[in-house]
């Protein structure tokens, strides 16, 4: 078990990894959807590129972040089976199913926006953007508190967030049109 921790420690890298991406691509996807609002030739110009930025990002950086991450977690999971008893752990993992099921709607999102069909508006996608930022909480709140009272109160603390997160996004909204 002495390569426990380096093991550990790339599973972190790889989540860290895969939130950049997941955190920065609807950021992207707002951008295009605004740009096909444009004139014609701004639009062409301005979609062509977003799409590259969108495809680097998402097959260079977050796709095998992604998979790394998800490698690595179980090895440690391997390694460490007794984790899967604690109430934490089953809790954590009900969020990376959430987590793994939000990566890949949003690949969704990614791959109809590559053929130029827009679904969303980017409102929405604003919206949609905040879904990694509330299971990044929940899941590093519940891997360092580790307790089921905890985790009640880290509960009542995500939905303050989500309350917040919608709150900042209306302001947002509100200022853009005045």
């Amino acid at each position: 078990m002495e390569y426990y921790n380096y093991i550990k420690s790339l599973h972190l890298i790889f989540v860290i990894t895969w939130f950049a991406g997941l955190f920065y691509i609807p950021r992207l996807f707002i951008y295009h959807i605004e740009a096909q609002q444009k004139p014609a030739q701004e639009s062409t110009i301005l979609s062509k590129q977003l799409k590259l930025m969108a495809r680097r990002l998402w097959y260079i950086i977050t796709w095998p972040s992604a998979v790394l991450a998800t490698i690595f977690a179980l090895w440690l999971l391997h390694l460490a089976p007794y984790w899967l008893q604690q109430p934490w752990m089953q809790v954590k993992l009900v969020f990376v199913v959430l987590l793994i099921a939000y990566h890949i709607k949003t690949h969704l999102i990614f791959k109809s926006l590559q053929r130029d069909e827009t679904h969303y508006t980017s409102n929405f996608m604003r919206l949609w953007n905040e879904g990694a930022t509330l299971l990044l909480f929940a899941i590093v709140f519940l891997v360092i508190l580790k307790s089921t009272l905890n985790m009640f109160y880290g509960l009542l603390a995500l939905l303050g967030l989500a309350g917040i997160l919608m709150l900042g996004i209306r302001l947002y909204k509100k200022t853009r049109k005045d």
